[in-house]
């Protein structure tokens, strides 16, 4: 779930709605599971190869599933789910299928089919079916542009991090006019891209492949699939994780303050980060020699005020600097080279008006703050004249109630970075296309709880101790949240956790192959070091 812009780089009581069931605001509690459920027509898989460059390995399977476009008129127009499916290598022992999902919003599911992060047992008893939820890539695009052109030059006028009152002005303005052509281009899906809708399409897609009960993996914004989905169809989870979680009552309730706590949880992360480099020291740490909490303090608020021009021609901003650690700070396995490119970017502000007197390889390795952090998750297909999508603020500006008034993300930012320094000002202005985004929350379907109804089998929740994208007291509220869940804790900095454990991989098959739920309050720790001995 990273801070992704796809330019640049209201909290209303939920209505719930089943295939010819309408529910009003003042209504009883719908239960979607009491309700029959409709035929739907099954997936027609065709075998396929998803890496055509390479060998075909003749296991996988692609489909286009339609589903409605609004569930409110289920009988009318469709839209397209691109899903990918890895078949069960143990055919005759198959349990069904798992679904995937790895986050965003906005992020393709499609080839997470191929993943191999989870442990043999669950490749032999499960199909892996990846998907790209509606608006994502291969599944009907929304799209604000028609060209690239177009795009960049309302991004191109963008700054991540604004400080001054012009980069403010000018960044609000291009977000108005960015809206505007999501307005203009995006279509009749943009009030139709709310995780309840994303959840319908999932429950279809079980109905179609033949499981009774929802197998479901989600990571990051897919915790938020998979936590609606254990509340509108609590008897339907035969088994559900959800890892690197939101906080679904604050996320859908007040979108202001869960990107606060956004911006909290990468400071906390950060300071971590901090601690141990200087715990570990260099060569281990690069970084690490003296206060590292002072240093960096000392290049950001440098930044702020002068970009850094190093000798190869690149300039790192307060915005790439920030965007570059925030991205550093999702995985375990570029801490370390943070570090260098952190100590680099030390050495070349001392340099001053002699950055040439830095060595070659320490420009090189400064130069990677140089650079805009990279969109994660998305996959622009080659025949595409736009290369993104804009489901991030499609799904997250419905889902999430913001005022309607963008300067009000502009006077929020100096109060935030008071307690977030590095990245309160940052997570400020993430949001304000919601502002004047053409569909708002208030206005559409969208679900907004009970969180707590008790599903047929527990959810299992993991949360990592130091989550920058979402803080693990996230992950403390979904479990308190859930009506049955169990939560497990990883001690490490990065945002989701399976695959970094093996202890933890096998409680992930355990629970996926046998339905063995792990034993609460359990603390893991990472297979792997930060900061291995050099």
């Amino acid at each position: 779930m990273s801070r992704t812009r796809t330019v640049a780089m209201a909290a209303a009581t939920a209505l719930i709605l089943v295939p010819g069931v309408a529910v009003s605001a003042s209504a009883a509690p719908v239960d979607p599971d009491a309700v029959a459920e409709a035929k739907v027509a099954p997936v027609d898989w065709q075998p396929c190869n998803p890496f055509p460059a390479k060998p075909d390995p003749k296991t996988f399977d692609c489909a286009t599933y339609q589903v409605p476009l609004d569930y409110a008129h289920p009988k009318g127009p469709t839209i397209g789910i691109a899903m990918l499916r890895h078949r069960a290598n143990n055919p005759a022992q198959r349990i069904g299928s798992l679904f995937l999902n790895p986050g965003g919003p906005g992020g393709s599911g499609y080839l997470w089919a191929s993943t191999t992060r989870f442990e043999q047992s669950v490749q032999d008893r499960f199909d892996l079916v990846g998907f790209d939820p509606r608006g994502v890539s291969r599944s009907n695009p929304l799209q604000c542009f028609t060209t690239q052109e177009d795009a960049d030059a309302v991004g191109n006028r963008m700054t991540g991090v604004p400080v001054t009152q012009t980069e403010i002005s000018d960044t609000l303005a291009a977000m108005k006019d960015y809206t505007a052509a999501c307005g203009k281009n995006a279509g009749a899906l943009l009030p139709h891209m709310s995780t309840i809708n994303v959840v319908r399409d999932l429950d279809r897609m079980r109905q179609a492949v033949g499981d009774k009960q929802l197998n479901f993996v989600g990571f990051s914004y897919g915790t938020l699939i998979g936590s609606t989905y254990a509340n509108m169809y609590p008897k339907k989870v035969r088994a559900v994780i959800i890892d690197g979680n939101v906080d679904p009552n604050l996320r859908l309730h007040n979108g202001l303050e869960y990107d606060r706590e956004r911006a909290s949880g990468f400071e906390i992360a950060l300071d971590e980060y901090l601690k141990r480099c200087q715990a570990a020291g260099a060569p281990r740490c690069a970084f690490g020699d003296g206060d590292t909490r002072a240093k960096f303090d000392a290049l950001r608020d440098h930044l702020r005020t002068s970009p850094v021009t190093l000798p190869d021609g690149s300039t790192v901003t307060l915005s790439t600097f920030t965007g570059q650690v925030a991205s550093a700070l999702y995985s375990q396995s570029k801490l370390a080279p943070l570090a260098k490119s952190l100590q680099a970017l030390d050495t070349a502000v001392k340099a001053g008006a002699h950055p040439s007197l830095a060595p070659s390889a320490s420009v090189a390795d400064a130069s990677a703050l140089a650079q805009p952090a990279p969109a994660a998750l998305r996959e622009a297909l080659p025949e595409t004249a736009y290369t993104a999508d804009d489901s991030y603020y499609g799904v997250n500006c419905l889902d999430k109630p913001y005022p309607s008034n963008p300067k009000v993300f502009a006077n929020v930012a100096g109060a935030w970075e008071k307690d977030a320094p590095t990245f309160g000002r940052y997570q400020a202005f993430d949001a304000p296309p919601c502002a004047t985004w053409p569909s708002r929350a208030k206005d559409v379907e969208r679900f907004s709880g009970p969180w707590n109804r008790k599903t047929a089998n527990p959810v299992m929740v993991i949360g990592n101790l130091y989550d920058p994208a979402t803080q693990y007291k996230f992950a403390r509220n979904m479990q308190r949240e859930l009506g049955n869940s169990v939560l497990v804790s990883v001690d490490m900095i990065q945002h989701c956790a399976i695959g970094s454990s093996k202890v933890l991989n096998g409680m992930v098959s355990s629970y996926l192959v046998d339905g063995k739920v792990p034993a609460a309050g359990q603390l893991l720790k990472p297979d792997a070091d930060a900061f291995p001995a050099v």
